[in-house]
């Protein structure tokens, strides 16, 4: 399950972090503040990154 959790911070981190480092220096693609993206899409890569990292799963828990 945490394993779960730390794939999709990573993968919508990666996400938020394209658009707003696209959004600063180009186009916009959406409605939000592009500075606001790319901060939290660092943190929810480094979050899921790091839970991937140090977390395991236990099957008996």
């Amino acid at each position: 399950m945490i394993r779960i959790l730390a794939l999709i911070l990573t993968v919508g981190g990666m996400i938020a972090l394209i658009l707003g480092v696209l959004g600063i220096f180009g186009n916009n693609f959406v409605t939000l503040s592009p500075w606001a993206l790319t901060i939290l899409g660092g943190v929810f890569f480094i979050a899921g990154v790091s839970m991937l990292k140090y977390r395991k799963d236990e099957p008996g828990n």
